[in-house]
């Protein structure tokens, strides 16, 4: 066995431990066997720093929220050195009793032992509508044997593709790329009209590619909730596929509930 193979089935073993023996189970005290005392969560424009802190906190709030929380894993690939994992979160909340589910995107950070570091986006725009509607999204297929993905080597090709789609604004109207909940029939939303992007992370996994950004410009006439040509800033995170010298198809988890609050 390689040492990237060798690395590759320890982080997903930790990644195994960390969504069912942790959120799958509620258990809290899980995160000391599975984070760095000083882990990082990027989402959006938060930064929450400090595994039994400001994390622990945030993390027993949803908990309470959402009593019996379940998390599903759709994809998960890993080099060795950095995991990309696409999940939903879904569940009954306990004030009144609505059930929702909502997709997410986590680009982790290892130090061979423990994770140190997640930017991630998850949809709570589309929890907040299911929540007003009463009505829950299906939750998407699982991956097959997500613990059992063979680890593979960075592609630089493919990373530079998807980095320049994403600077000329053209992958959200990449045939094939889904964003938020319009995988299950939802009319896609425009949100930013595109000016410039800040790459906050990328890497690859073989021809797979993930990233965590900010999308600037000003607000499309899609996205009512803020009077058009607003200028905005819409943080994101895909897991997109390359082929043959372009993005084939992918998933993208947009934090569209900061930039709807941030206006008001």
């Amino acid at each position: 066995m390689s040492q990237r193979q060798a690395d590759g089935a320890r982080f997903l073993a930790l990644m195994k431990r960390y969504c069912i023996d942790y959120v799958n189970v509620g258990d809290q005290s899980v995160t000391r066997d599975l984070m760095v005392e000083d882990y990082l969560l990027r989402m959006g424009p938060h930064e929450v720093r400090g595994r039994d802190t400001a994390y622990f906190d945030a993390t027993a709030r949803q908990m309470q929220q959402f009593p019996h929380l379940m998390l599903s894993v759709h994809e998960i690939a890993t080099c060795g050195e950095r995991l990309m994992m696409r999940f939903s979160e879904h569940g009954c909340r306990a004030k009144d009793g609505r059930r929702c589910a909502w997709g997410g995107i986590g680009l982790y950070r290892w130090n061979g032992e423990k994770l140190t570091q997640c930017n991630v986006e998850q949809d709570y725009w589309s929890r907040r509508r299911q929540i007003a509607s009463g009505h829950a999204d299906p939750v998407d297929h699982p991956a097959v044997a997500p613990w059992d993905e063979d680890p593979q080597s960075p592609d630089a090709e493919a990373e530079s593709i998807v980095r320049t789609s994403l600077e000329r604004g053209s992958l959200w109207i990449t045939p094939g790329v889904f964003c938020d909940d319009a995988w299950c029939g939802r009319a896609p939303i425009r949100v930013i009209e595109h000016n410039t992007v800040t790459i906050i992370d990328l890497f690859s996994v073989g021809s797979r590619v993930a990233f965590h950004i900010i999308q600037h410009g000003r607000i499309a006439t899609d996205f009512t909730n803020v009077p058009a040509g607003t200028l905005a800033s819409l943080y994101a995170a895909g897991i997109v596929h390359v082929a043959d010298g372009h993005v084939v198809r992918g998933r993208v988890i947009r934090n569209r509930l900061d930039v709807a609050v941030g206006a008001q």
